[in-house]
């Protein structure tokens, strides 16, 4: 396999912004087919890109294409229905974030890959960020030592992507499955997944009706380290702000920018790589490392990072978050 045959579903903001001008730039991948249920849409999107093939059903373009892998940008409410299709008729998935609506329907989606063999990775590209993968790495290597806090966020001033995000019955929720689902999976991938043992949250809904705008979470873990997790779509703020702070025994580090401090015989060291690139170069190679990982990995060239098990294990912590703003107290996961 010289080129893997990909197949978009979803001509949204996503794939138009961020997947299809790189897509066309990759050696690793033909974009032979898209399909999206707005007729003018998906007709005016794959004119742009010169996608020769285009439609409104995604059944009847899995009948019709031979692909090798299909990346779904459609609205969260699709993307039980599209994964289900594209992985009975064989194919390899990269949904985007969230997976699903609810931890039930993730469950079935991560069910079903492993029914039909067939790959479900799930876009966390912040893990494909070159600093947090240099950060990544030294935790591994225990170069902080044994890590017991984590505190991180993504801020952003009064703007919404997409109108839909704003509707529960679509999106599943507000800011918390948009944005922090994105930091969450940050936090407990630089941690190697720990269990999460309590959660506890508060949202607001300041600006939106549906869902909520800004959300303060805090998650306790087994192995006796904290989690703290803030996210908003509307803070009175001049430009958005995205950072995570991991501490550990022997030294602390942060991202956005890049920062490592390492304590040695009593003095504080500077870690910190000299070189790595401003904040926009860095979201883009985020995404490009992201989609040349897919594309090896429907290749067989190395299994998936960022799997739908994964998935489902975030959308159970998830379903907690939700529960607990509700009740307005702490919730134990069992």
């Amino acid at each position: 396999m010289d080129r893997v045959k990909t197949a978009i579903v979803g001509a949204g903001w996503v794939a138009q912004v961020i997947h299809l001008p790189l897509l066309m730039k990759m050696p690793e991948a033909q974009v032979v087919a898209l399909c999206d249920r707005d007729r003018a849409r998906v007709r005016l999107v794959g004119e742009k890109y010169n996608i020769p093939r285009q439609y409104t059903d995604v059944n009847e373009m899995l009948a019709k294409e031979d692909i090798d892998a299909v990346i779904i940008c459609t609205s969260t409410d699709a993307h039980r229905d599209v994964t289900l299709a594209v992985l009975r008729a064989g194919k390899d998935v990269l949904v985007e974030k969230p997976i699903a609506r609810t931890f039930a329907e993730a469950e079935e989606m991560a069910l079903a890959a492993k029914e039909h063999k067939r790959k479900l990775m799930v876009g966390m590209n912040h893990r494909f960020r070159p600093d947090t993968m240099i950060l990544k790495s030294l935790i591994d290597g225990k170069e902080l030592g044994k890590v017991y806090y984590a505190r991180t966020g993504w801020l952003r001033k009064r703007a919404f992507d997409s109108a839909w995000i704003t509707q529960k019955e679509k999106s599943g929720g507000g800011v918390f499955i948009d944005q922090g689902i994105m930091m969450l999976d940050l936090a407990l991938w630089m941690m190697s997944y720990p269990e999460v043992k309590r959660v506890t949250a508060s949202h607001y809904r300041h600006r939106t009706k549906q869902v909520e705008d800004t959300s303060v979470v805090s998650l306790a873990l087994k192995n006796g380290a904290i989690v703290n997790i803030e996210v908003s779509w509307s803070m009175c703020l001049d430009a958005d702000v995205l950072y995570c702070y991991i501490h550990g025994t022997d030294g602390s580090a942060s991202l956005n920018p890049l920062k490592i401090y390492k304590e040695l015989h009593g003095n504080l060291v500077n870690l910190t790589p000299s070189k790595i690139g401003p904040a926009p170069a860095l979201f883009k190679r985020s995404y490009e490392n992201e989609l040349r990982h897919v594309f090896g990995a429907v290749k067989n060239l190395h299994p998936v990072i960022s799997t739908g098990d994964e998935a489902v294990q975030r959308m159970k912590v998830v379903d907690a978050v939700y529960r607990s703003a509700k009740r307005g107290k702490e919730v134990t996961l069992s």
